[in-house]
């Protein structure tokens, strides 16, 4: 069927793609030291609330009751078993004493490889403030010099290491130290490390592992201590030591129970990590049935795309009827697995209070749009607008339910049916424009004589199918339709709200267009649902393509061997535009601006604990290509005039701001051809470009771009915002493409004639399924 264009086979590991940095929190870990590290974990969990990471934990001889111990205290614990016989060869001080032998097994932390960054941490250690600068820290290994012995040596109670110290290399030094006798003996592994490094790590301030022994003859610890480390033999688990009993006092606020650490956890102040709400609340509403818990576990669930768990927690409690937020919540949650009707009955109980009116009627105004009833989604927003005349979203579905849609013009056996996300105005621009330009693929007549709207987000109910039978056929695409949370639904939980039965009764050819397999790094497709919807879609359609071989890989490895030939490489009709746009002509002239794209739509799943490297990369950036042409900020939503604010805000510098989710798809065309280079996050912020002839560089913050660019061999087009050097890195290469922009552009017009081809082999055979 396709194709004669093969880029090679994509790296479909997200975090590979994308370069987020993987963190994780670490701790030698055993029985005589459990209790400390128990209440280690609950002081970082009550320090920082927002923060959930990977937490190694080297053992040897835990017993099962303590690892559960362990796990109830956090989510995301990883065991790992010390290999304690690999440190027999070391010269010790006492080599009989066990506690001496144990002391070594931290070492161990240098031996993992799935982190870029990890934090060790002492079990006699806790945590009494924010982490957020060790959790920021990119370069070296960073730990605070000993409280007697000046800067030269380090304290290896906290360590922040990086990737390069997590190396065979590395490792082999401190063996070779150790083996050597050649350290402090009575060190042990901070001996070795001394040895090895000899001075050559990152300083930290000492309140990031404030010795105990700072606070002889009992003072107070000061406030801005962050990590309170108790050195020496006596530990505050063990009765502790007379002449520290402020900071003993300290420790105890971690000595907690189950009950009071959940309550604290839900008082602290700040964001909630969802992981960690739904890890201690879930056990916390099973043992209170405490109705305001549920409701922010059954949101945590909702944030992470886990609808029916937040059906089920807050199904588990009694919901008095004036409380009206849990309500609201769970009307979100049902509607977001269909179940309509209980939901509307939730969402009307929550509109009787006027804090939560204005959300509950705006959901209420979407579930009846999702069904066609325009009417009475008009009634519901206007409802919403009553009460808080600027809820945005109430003001949206208004706008959207009183939209006219325009007179069907031609007949429906001339016509395709066309499910897609048809994008409101001031929405997203790329959005914007890809219905239109997924019909050019077909054909020039983009208008309704060809073609039959279906939105994707609506109801798929049997008027629905009856007016698809009796269309000529069915095109669902293109974008990333294959994604759960957008608008989600528990009849298909992907983008189009079909049923199967009603998928199953589709009698005409379906052809799947340039859909995207649009999953973060970080997120999933957790229900079976989606399974099940995407090989009854593949087994239904007639044509089935992906818009990049990193979407056909994922899509493929969710499918049974004889279905998986049937996934085929469709590029995005953006990326092709200059040949479908009817008389297209390349522009004589190009303004001499370079346009930069953000996006922000979940943030924390693109930047991870990096935003703030990145805008200082970004103004560097931005100051030196400014020297050579003027930069200009494009924004395809809203939010995404977020960048300009922050670099105005932090760094001083001011862009102009082009609101392209304002243009018609004609401006957003001729703005990215006349411009010299596209800078951009979204996707198609470098596909339309592109598709115009425009040279792009793409910040990768999502797999998709690193797919893109892999088939269409130029990996080099992009750089991850997690990249250390960003800004150099960005200047080098967009610099480079401005002094050769023709051969650049040329180079533009090549690749797009690859996928050009790709195109018109996939037209011949739809034509060929069509009879015309």
């Amino acid at each position: 069927m396709t194709t004669t264009f093969t880029p090679p086979i994509p790296d479909t590991d997200a975090s590979a793609l994308t370069k987020k940095r993987r963190i994780a929190f670490a701790s030698y870990v055993d029985e005589n030291y459990l209790p400390g590290f128990l209440a280690l974990l609950r002081s970082l969990a009550l320090s920082n609330p927002g923060v959930c990471e990977d937490f190694v934990v080297l053992y040897d001889d835990l017993r099962p009751a303590s690892i559960a111990k362990i796990r109830a205290l956090h989510p995301r614990i990883v065991l790992q078993r010390v290999n304690d016989t690999h440190y027999d060869s070391y010269v010790k001080g006492d080599q009989d004493n066990y506690l001496v032998r144990k002391a070594y097994f931290i070492l161990d932390i240098f031996r993992l490889r799935d982190y870029d960054t990890v934090i060790t941490l002492d079990t006699d250690m806790v945590v009494l403030g924010g982490l957020d600068e060790l959790l920021e820290l990119r370069e070296g290994l960073a730990a605070v010099p000993q409280f007697f012995y000046g800067q030269h040596k380090l304290n290896s109670g906290l360590l922040v290491i990086q990737k390069e110290y997590l190396s065979d290399e590395f490792c082999a030094k401190i063996d070779k130290t150790g083996r050597s006798g050649d350290y402090e003996l009575d060190k042990h592994d901070q001996g070795i490390l001394n040895a090895v490094l000899d001075g050559d790590f990152v300083r930290l301030d000492a309140k990031y592992n404030f010795v105990k022994r700072r606070l002889s003859g009992d003072l107070p610890v000061p406030e801005e201590t962050k990590i309170l480390h108790f050195t020496g033999r006596h530990k505050p688990w063990q009765g502790g030591e007379s002449g520290y009993a402020q900071a003993e006092d300290r420790w105890r606020e971690f000595e907690l129970t189950d009950a009071e650490f959940h309550a604290a956890y839900f008082a602290a102040p700040g964001g909630l990590h969802h992981d960690l709400v739904v890890h201690f609340g879930t056990p916390h509403v099973r043992r209170t049935g405490d109705v305001e818990i549920a409701r922010k576990v059954a949101a945590a669930h909702i944030a992470a795309g886990d609808y029916q768990d937040a059906v089920d927690v807050l199904s588990s409690v009694h919901i008095p009827l004036d409380e009206a937020w849990p309500h609201e919540v769970l009307g979100h949650a049902l509607m977001s697995v269909s179940r309509y009707e209980e939901a509307k009955t939730q969402l009307l109980l929550a509109s009787a209070a006027p804090n939560r009116a204005a959300t509950a009627f705006a959901r209420l105004a979407q579930m009846a749009w999702v069904h066609g009833d325009n009417t009475e989604a008009l009634r519901y927003a206007t409802a919403g607008l009553t009460v808080d005349p600027t809820h945005r979203s109430s003001r949206l579905w208004a706008q959207r339910a009183a939209a006219v849609p325009s007179q069907e013009q031609g007949s429906a056996e001339d016509q395709l049916a066309h499910v897609a996300f048809y994008m409101d105005r001031q929405g997203n621009a790329g959005d914007k424009l890809l219905p239109e330009t997924v019909r050019l693929g077909f054909g020039p007549d983009t208008t309704s004589r060809r073609w039959h709207s279906v939105h994707a987000h609506r109801y798929f109910d049997k008027a629905a199918l009856e007016r698809v039978n009796a269309r000529r056929g069915l095109v669902i695409g293109g974008g990333g339709l294959f994604i759960p949370d957008t608008m989600p639904n528990g009849n298909s939980a992907w983008q189009w709200n079909v049923p199967d039965e009603h998928l199953r009764a589709v009698d005409v050819p379906i052809m799947v267009y340039a859909v995207g397999f649009n999953a973060f790094d970080g997120q999933s497709y957790r229900a079976n649902r989606f399974n099940d919807s995407l090989r009854l879609l593949v087994e239904k359609s007639s044509f089935f393509g992906l818009r990049n071989h990193g979407s056909i890989a994922k899509v493929r490895g969710m499918l049974p061997p004889e279905l998986q030939d049937k996934v085929v490489f469709q590029p995005c009709p953006t990326t092709v535009m200059r040949q479908l746009v009817a008389g297209w002509t390349d522009p004589g002239y190009r303004e001499d601006t370079v346009m930069l794209n953000a996006a922000y739509d979940r943030a924390g799943l693109r930047f991870g604990h990096d935003y703030g490297h990145f805008l200082a990369e970004m103004a560097k950036a931005v100051r030196r290509i400014g020297e050579h042409t003027e930069v200009t900020c494009v924004a395809h939503s809203l939010d995404d005039e977020k960048i300009a604010f922050d670099l105005r805000r932090e760094h001083g510098i001011s862009l102009p701001v082009i609101p392209m989710y304002d243009f018609s798809n004609d401006e957003i065309r001729e703005t990215y051809a006349r411009t010299r280079l596209v800078i951009g996050m979204r996707g198609h912020a470098g596909m339309i470009p592109f598709g115009v002839g425009t040279p792009i560089i793409s910040l990768i913050s999502h797999p998709k771009m690193a797919y893109f660019l892999n088939d269409i061999e130029r990996p080099e087009w992009g750089v991850s915002v997690h990249e250390k050097d960003l800004g150099e890195i960005l200047t080098e290469r967009a610099i480079g493409i401005l002094d050769n922009h023709s051969r650049t552009v040329a180079d533009v017009h090549d690749r797009q004639q690859r996928l050009w081809k790709v195109t018109e082999e996939n037209r011949a055979t739809i034509k060929k399924i069509l009879g015309r």
